[in-house]
Formats: structure tokens, C-alpha cells, sequence
């Protein structure tokens, strides 16, 4: 982390732990406080502040969780990609609730969303896809994502062919791979604060609005 970046998180950790998150309500905007946290995330120089922990579970019940990335926020809700014929996208698929964690530890700040799910539409998935670089278009056509692998040569081997199928044209977008999105039914910010006293803040979604409320830590 070079020194301005540096600078900029011990500025943000400071005002974190010493004046804790404001006095929020149900007038402010949980979506808009988030990506407040995020920019603060990315200005400060960590590395993927992107990643989130990403919980699903089986439908009677139970859980798995793994990394993966926020590729996008908005008052519809958080964006994930991943091959749907994967561990996750099969669970998703039975049972379409989810749970994300997004951890900050330079910052002291933790986001926990959870909610239901829905894949976008093909146009958004496509639209994605493009601007992903090459050798990942190439290596979601060759990874069958979750299946056993013998060993890392079939999947070279797999990955190669696939570069001779589309050599010198553009990598279409598999039938089996898009976005999921994350509709949040509640939203918790959590900000570390001396002697363990933290700071937790949580909204909760009705029919009409957000609601607010504080807790313990």
C-alpha cells in the first residue's frame, strides 16, 4: 500500500473508532451508506475490497459458504457472476436465499446483507461478460465448475481446446454462466469501536421502507 492510500485508512480507521457510525434512520439510504464504505474501502489501497463471503444452503438446510466478488450495487441489490451448474448455483437455484459478509479489517468495518436471489437476464450476463478479459471468457467454457477433475492437465487440456475453438473470434457467453443478484431484506453495518463496545446498526426491509434499529454488540 503506497503512502497516500496509507494515510487515507488510518484517517478513516481513526473517525471509525473513535466516533463510531452516525446516528443513523430510517431516512437514510442503507444502499448509499454502503457504497460510502465501499468507496472508503477502495480509496484506502486494500487489496480486492471487493470480496465477500457468499453463504447459501442446500434446500433442507444446510450451508456452505466461499469467496467470491460484488460486481455491483444499486438500490436493486448486490451482483455476483458464477457458473450456474456449480455448487452454489445449484443450491441458489433450490433454495434462492443468500447471505454476504463484506470484512474491512484495516477499517474495522463489517457489512452483512442477506436476502433473496434472482439471476439476471441474459443481456445483463452478456453485457458482463464482454468486459471480462480473455482467459476468463476461455476459462468459463473450460472449468466445470464443482464437478471432479482428474488432475490440472485435463483442465489445461480443456482450456486449450477451447482457445482453438475460438481462436480469432470472440468468446460467446455459455448458456450455463451469468449473474445472480442479491435483493437485501436486511442490511447490518458494523464498526469496531475501543474496549469492544462496537457499533452495530441494522436495517430491515417491509413492503414500504427500511427500518432501523441498534444493537448490542
Amino acid at each position: 500500500m503506497s503512502l497516500v492510500p496509507m494515510l487515507h485508512a488510518l484517517l478513516t480507521l481513526g473517525k471509525g473508532v473513535t466516533k463510531g457510525l452516525p446516528g443513523l434512520t430510517e431516512t437514510d439510504d442503507p444502499i448509499a451508506f454502503f457504497q460510502r464504505w465501499f468507496d472508503d474501502a477502495r480509496q484506502a489501497g486494500l487489496f480486492l475490497p471487493e470480496s465477500m463471503a457468499l453463504a447459501t444452503a442446500t434446500r433442507d438446510g444446510r450451508p456452505s459458504g466461499r469467496m467470491v466478488l460484488l460486481k455491483g450495487v444499486d438500490q436493486r441489490g448486490f451482483e455476483f457472476y458464477t457458473n450456474h451448474d456449480s455448487r452454489k448455483g445449484a443450491e441458489l437455484a433450490e433454495n434462492p436465499r443468500a447471505a454476504l459478509t463484506f470484512h474491512w479489517g484495516l477499517l474495522e468495518r463489517q457489512v452483512r446483507v442477506e436476502g433473496t436471489v434472482a439471476k439476471l437476464s441474459r443481456e445483463e450476463s452478456e453485457a458482463y461478460f464482454r468486459t471480462r478479459p480473455r482467459g476468463s471468457q476461455l476459462g468459463a467454457w473450460a472449468s466445470k465448475q464443482s464437478a471432479v477433475l482428474e488432475s490440472r492437465q485435463v483442465l489445461e487440456s480443456e482450456f486449450r481446446e477451447v482457445e482453438r475453438t475460438y481462436a480469432g473470434r470472440d468468446v460467446p457467453l455459455p448458456e450455463y454462466w451469468g449473474g445472480w443478484r442479491v435483493r437485501p431484506e436486511r442490511i447490518e453495518f458494523w464498526q469496531g469501536r475501543l474496549d469492544r463496545l462496537h457499533d452495530r446498526v441494522c436495517y430491515t426491509r417491509d413492503e414500504t421502507c427500511w427500518r432501523v434499529t441498534r444493537l448490542y454488540p
